[in-house]
């Protein structure tokens, strides 16, 4: 039995030790919340968010490597009707050199065949390869004539095309800006390869000073490409960080499956995209990832990148075991498959009542994600926003925005993803592990506006040499812009 004296003294260190055990608790809550957020934080690669795939490394663990593409159905391989790229035999009169083999014995009796033996039988075989390369010399030259009347000696002009003595003609100066813009190839390596192919030795600021030439003869044409894609019922854009006079600098990409236009900027939010001057006065159907600054422009209706959440999913699915996101990601699935046919067949959307179900569903599985999910608690009297949870982040981002998120429901045209724009900002992380960093700001300029203009002609089919050639001539080709 406890003295009756002891029992404040006990009561008092009771009291203690609770208030230890709640504030041990606490710090432990605290700790295991930051090693989580820690964990995951490694857990994060290309395949589960919006990481680029160069940052996963060489060594990827097998649940890493699981696609979000779904399957076709098809086999792999080249499928029926695909047409090949067998080499074939070309026509008698496309060869330039015909080598005739005469056996000089006969294979039966080892007799001397005489020259004059008739030849009743021919097979043919061909050799297809480059001919030696050299450059193709044109000199002009103005005669000048006396005049029978007046003894006067005219000469005649020089054509503009031949300004000076001696000068490259356009066929190479289109080659220099398509191996540097179209094949990412460093300006050195271009000119080592034009004086070992075609003996032609050339400097460096040469090189430079003619991709710089073609990007300037582009200004109108960029101009009105501006203009197409300011029109364009469904707009990509995307952004990714590259290096520019040894600082971080922004490539911005505004894009459709016909058209592309690049710039170059410092940062990479609202400031860049008013420079660049489409997305202000867009009108149409804007196409992007979660990045805020998007959403200042109220003029145009916004769809967003569900490939983005279905990465997110899958990172609370395999980090955290969220099923409603496994759930959610079935669902997007469904939904996109009930699109593809609604296109297929000719429709401009999937049926009302198809879509109403879908959204409900969507709705409960939210719901459910809400109630795994609870908002953090305010303790101790803090101020200010608390900090959620990944799930929690996510599931209010498509609540919120479930208008944008279930924008491919309503209108067959409005794309699920937006991976048109990260196609196209592809070779531009490309560009920077070939030939490195843009040393100043005129060479990254001229770069993403011939880029553009290459990755256009390209969607539409265009020869690509045959195009750079007249931006040396005075009248360069306009891609279709309607």
């Amino acid at each position: 039995m406890i003295p009756s004296e002891s029992l404040p003294l006990l009561t008092t260190e009771n009291a203690a030790l609770r208030e230890q055990v709640e504030t041990l608790l606490a710090q432990n809550a605290v700790l295991v919340a930051r090693v989580q957020e820690l964990e995951a934080r490694l857990a994060k690669d290309s395949h589960n968010s919006s990481k680029p795939p160069t940052s996963d490394g060489l060594k990827r663990q097998a649940p890493q490597t699981r696609s979000l593409r779904r399957r076709s159905g098809r086999k792999p391989g080249g499928q029926l009707g695909h047409r090949g790229e067998t080499l074939h035999l070309v026509a008698p009169e496309q060869v330039d050199v015909v080598i005739a083999h005469r056996p000089a014995t006969c294979a039966s009796c080892q007799q001397a065949l005489d020259p004059t033996a008739p030849v009743i039988g021919r097979e043919r075989r061909q050799v297809q390869d480059l001919p030696p390369q050299r450059l193709h010399i044109t000199e002009h030259q103005t005669l000048h004539v006396r005049c029978a009347a007046c003894q006067h000696v005219t000469a005649a002009p020089f054509p503009a095309s031949v300004p000076s003595r001696a000068q490259y003609g356009p066929h190479v100066r289109a080659w220099v800006v398509y191996l540097v813009t179209q094949q990412c190839v460093p300006y050195a390596r271009v000119r080592d390869l034009l004086r070992e192919g075609y003996g032609a030795h050339l400097a460096l600021g040469t090189l430079v000073t003619w991709v710089r030439h073609a990007a300037h003869a582009l200004v109108p044409v960029e101009t009105a490409l501006k203009q197409a894609l300011g029109r364009a019922p469904v707009l990509h854009s995307d952004e990714t960080g590259v290096r520019r006079n040894g600082q971080l600098a922004w490539a911005h990409v505004t894009s459709t499956p016909r058209l592309t236009h690049y710039a170059i900027h410092p940062k990479r939010g609202v400031e860049a995209t008013d420079a660049v001057g489409i997305l202000p006065t867009y009108a149409g159907v804007s196409v992007h990832d979660g990045w805020t600054p998007y959403q200042t422009y109220t003029h145009c209706r916004h769809a967003l990148c569900n490939v983005h959440h279905l990465r997110e999913l899958t990172f609370l699915e395999e980090q955290y075991q969220q099923t409603w996101a496994t759930d959610l990601k079935a669902l997007l699935g469904e939904m996109h498959t009930a699109v593809d046919q609604a296109r297929a067949a000719g429709h401009t959307a999937i049926p009302p009542d198809q879509r109403d179900a879908l959204v409900t569903r969507y709705e409960q599985t939210l719901a459910v994600g809400r109630v795994a999910n609870p908002p953090p608690v305010r303790r101790g009297g803090r101020r200010g926003r608390l900090k959620q949870s990944p799930a929690r982040n996510l599931l209010d981002r498509l609540i919120l925005g479930q208008a944008q998120v279930l924008a491919f429901l309503d209108d067959v045209t409005i794309p699920f993803d937006n991976n048109q724009a990260e196609r196209d900002l592809r070779m531009l992380k490309v560009q920077q592990k070939v030939s490195g960093s843009f040393r100043s700001t005129k060479g990254a300029d001229a770069f993403a506006r011939l880029r553009g203009y290459l990755s256009t002609l390209r969607k539409q089919g265009t020869t690509l040499l045959a195009a750079l050639e007249t931006l040396f001539t005075g009248c360069p080709l306009y891609p279709a812009l309607a």
